[in-house]
C-alpha cells in the first residue's frame, strides 16, 4: 500500500517537479455531498490517487469534497474512471485549467477539515445543496446583457484586483466567511433583481447562491464550474468572453490568463502589472503585486526592510522570525500599515 502521507522535503519536492518533462493536466473539481467517515474516504483517496501520481491539494469534510490537483496526462482516463466509480462522483464536472505549465503543484496533500469552505455559517438547518440556477456561459452572457442584472464577485479582493468579469461588483473581504453576511446587506435593495454570483471554480459562489436563497433571495443563479468552466466554454464555442484580465488560481502558476487587458498595477511603483509574487524575506512572505523592474530593485521584497533582513546571514533571519506574528499577509489598499510598507521601499 501506497504511504499515507508524504516523505520529502519541500524543497526536494520542488526540484522533483521543475525537473520533470512529463506532460500533465492541472484540473478541479468539487461537490457537496455528506461523508460519513471523512478520515476512512481520505486516506483511500490518498491510496488512489498517489498511484496515479497525481500532485496537489485535496480537502475532505462531512459536508463534500474540494480539489485542486494534476495528473500525469497518460493518466487522466484512469483518473475520471475513478473518480467517477465513488457514487456520489460518478459523471462530477472536472474543470480543467484554461492555462496550463504542467508545474502547478509538487505534492499531494489530502486533507480532513470541519468544511471544504470555510464559511462561519452556523445554521443548523441551513442546506448547501439547495444552491442557485446554474449558469452556462451562453446563458450567462444572455443574462448579463440585461443591464438591470447584478454581477457579484464571491472571490477575494486581491484576485477580484487582478482580473473580474465586466460590470461585476465586488464584496471588499479578506475571507468568504465575511463575504456572506456582507453581500447579503450589499444586495439587500436588490432582492427583485437577477442576481448572479460568480468565484474561480464554483465552490464560493455555490454556496453563497444556497446562503442568499436561504435568506430569502429568489432569482439567484451562479455560473456553472466558475470563471475556469465559463472561459473553457466561451473558447470551445467561440463566444465572447466576458472576464476581463487574470484569473487568480490557488497554486504554483498564480493565474490564468484570461484576456489580454491589464487591469491592476504593481504596488510598488504602480505601472500596469497583474501577476502576483510572494516576499523573498520568509518572515513576511507578504502576497502583493510587483513588476519586473520593482522585483529586480527590491530584491523580490515588499519594503526596505524586508530587503535589508534579506542580506542577512540565515541564521540571523532564523532569529529575527522566531515568534513573530506575521497576521494577514495578503496586500490590501484598505490597510494604511501595509501601505506604509511599499512607501518605504521608495
Amino acid at each position: 500500500m501506497s504511504e499515507l502521507r508524504n516523505r520529502l522535503s519541500k524543497k526536494e519536492l520542488k526540484e522533483k517537479i521543475q525537473e520533470d518533462t512529463t506532460p500533465r493536466n492541472t484540473l478541479s473539481f468539487y461537490k457537496y455531498f455528506p461523508i460519513a467517515e471523512t478520515q476512512e474516504f481520505r486516506d483511500t483517496l490518498f491510496v488512489n490517487f498517489d498511484k496515479l501520481g497525481v500532485y496537489g491539494r485535496v480537502y475532505v469534510a462531512s459536508e463534500g469534497i474540494n480539489a485542486q490537483i494534476n495528473v500525469p496526462s497518460e493518466n487522466l482516463a484512469a483518473l475520471k474512471e475513478y473518480i467517477y466509480s465513488i457514487p456520489e462522483l460518478n459523471e462530477l464536472r472536472l474543470n480543467i485549467a484554461y492555462e496550463d505549465n504542467n508545474k502547478a503543484f509538487y505534492v499531494l496533500k489530502v486533507k480532513v477539515r470541519k468544511k471544504i469552505v470555510a464559511d462561519g455559517i452556523e445554521i443548523e438547518d441551513f442546506n448547501p445543496s439547495d444552491k442557485g440556477t446554474y449558469l452556462k456561459a451562453t446563458e450567462f452572457n444572455e443574462l448579463a446583457k440585461d443591464g438591470e442584472t447584478v454581477i457579484v464577485d464571491m472571490r477575494n479582493h486581491y484576485e477580484y484586483e487582478v482580473g473580474h468579469f465586466k460590470n461585476a461588483i465586488e464584496v471588499p473581504s479578506d475571507t468568504f466567511r465575511d463575504q456572506l453576511p456582507m453581500a447579503e446587506k450589499m444586495l439587500q435593495d436588490k432582492k427583485d433583481k437577477n442576481i448572479i454570483m460568480y468565484c474561480t471554480g464554483g465552490i464560493r459562489c455555490e454556496k453563497a447562491s444556497a446562503y442568499l436563497k436561504y435568506k430569502g433571495f429568489e432569482k439567484v443563479y451562479h455560473v456553472e464550474g466558475g470563471i475556469i468552466n465559463y472561459s473553457n466554454q466561451a473558447k470551445e464555442q467561440d463566444l465572447e468572453n466576458k472576464f476581463i484580465g487574470r484569473n487568480f488560481v490557488f497554486d504554483d502558476r498564480m493565474a490564468e490568463r484570461i484576456s489580454d487587458d491589464v487591469i491592476a498595477s504593481c504596488h510598488q511603483c504602480g505601472e500596469p502589472h497583474d501577476l502576483h509574487t510572494n516576499c523573498a524575506n520568509s518572515g513576511c512572505h507578504l502576497l502583493f503585486l510587483q513588476c519586473d523592474a520593482c522585483k529586480e530593485k527590491m530584491q523580490n521584497c515588499c519594503s526596505q526592510e524586508c530587503q535589508d533582513i534579506l542580506e542577512l546571514p540565515e541564521e540571523e533571519q532564523k532569529k529575527i522570525r522566531q515568534g513573530k506574528d506575521r497576521g494577514i499577509m495578503i496586500f490590501n489598499k484598505s490597510k494604511d500599515a501595509l501601505k506604509e510598507r511599499f512607501r518605504q521601499g521608495e
